[in-house]
């Protein structure tokens, strides 16, 4: 986190606050109150979620960076030389390292991330660290379809999406991503996936719920984001973060839960919140290893590979332009 702990919040755009303010209205106006989880993500959320992946109970980032250290020789085998990384959601480029000195002869590094100015400083410092590569940062919203940089053309392609980031999607946002991805990647192209796999409770929901409350405030944060760039009237100190599992869905849900009947005003809207009513703010699905083959096969990808650790807590894939 010292990296990004001097990064300025300089907040959106007019066209991004406007994104922002549509979502929030829309997700709050609803009978079943949501928010998407990518606005978790600005500079403070995104410092937030780096210290939960240092977290003891948070399993998947330590041993997900231990499996990329043991299939590395394998993944530089089965990639193609000369390609370029494209990462989506590229967050503090933890990972990438491993990732981008496992492939060979590699041109270059296109990390994709909404926010701006932690991207910028992830990019920086990862290019100090790897002064040999070319690094070319793009901001925007990596699950709409964006366009590479000039530089990739004709050059072989890799999409990088680790951190089980694909669990946040509902199964078929999952596919449109992932057939989004093939599109934006294109033909020949080759993409490695991170995915965490089904295990048991007492493992995978104090990921979510963390002794320290990192996680909490990571989850509060995001009233703390709409007041401060949308004018919002959030009393975080009214709401708790909560974490349940549904197995019928096979997904860990967050929600922020209302602790006394109440009314937030935004933008010139008004919300009614009854003691106990949430806002459902992330899913986390968790897939069997066929459950995700069948999802990707379904987006134009095809299964090549896959590895999972020892405890069978998580699974990388590598698949390949169908």
């Amino acid at each position: 986190m010292d990296a990004f702990a001097d990064v300025e919040d300089t907040g959106l755009d007019d066209d991004g606050r406007e994104a922002f303010l549509s979502d929030v209205i829309d997700g709050l106006s609803a009978a079943t109150k949501t928010l998407p989880c990518k606005w978790l993500y600005d500079v403070r959320g995104s410092a937030l979620f780096e210290e939960i992946t240092h977290l003891d109970e948070y399993y998947p980032t330590r041993t997900e960076l231990a499996l990329l250290t043991d299939i590395a020789d394998d993944l530089g085998a089965a990639l193609p030389a000369g390609a370029w990384v494209v990462e989506f959601g590229s967050g503090s480029s933890r990972k990438s390292d491993l990732f981008l000195n496992a492939l060979t002869d590699l041109r270059g590094y296109v990390p994709i991330d909404v926010a701006g100015d932690y991207l910028e400083a992830a990019a920086g410092a990862l290019a100090e660290r790897l002064p040999h590569l070319k690094v070319i940062p793009v901001v925007g919203d990596f699950t709409a379809e964006l366009p590479l940089p000039a530089a990739l053309d004709d050059a072989p392609t890799v999409g990088f999406f680790p951190g089980s980031t694909i669990g946040n999607f509902e199964p078929a946002q999952a596919a449109g991503f992932l057939a989004r991805a093939r599109r934006t990647l294109g033909d020949g192209a080759f993409m490695v996936v991170g995915v965490d796999l089904k295990k048991d409770l007492d493992v995978l929901l104090p990921a979510y719920d963390d002794a320290k409350g990192v996680t909490a405030d990571f989850n509060l944060n995001l009233l703390d984001r709409i007041n401060r760039e949308l004018g919002g009237g959030f009393d975080r100190a009214r709401f708790a973060h909560r974490v349940r599992y549904d197995d019928g869905e096979g997904r860990v849900e967050m929600h922020l839960e209302s602790t006394v009947d109440q009314t937030v005003h935004i933008d010139g809207h008004a919300f009614n919140f009854r003691a106990g009513e949430t806002i459902h703010t992330e899913n986390s699905y968790k897939y069997a290893i066929e459950d995700f083959h069948r999802v990707a096969g379904g987006a134009g990808w095809r299964a090549q590979q896959h590895w999972t650790d020892a405890d069978g807590l998580f699974s990388i894939h590598l698949l390949a332009a169908a």
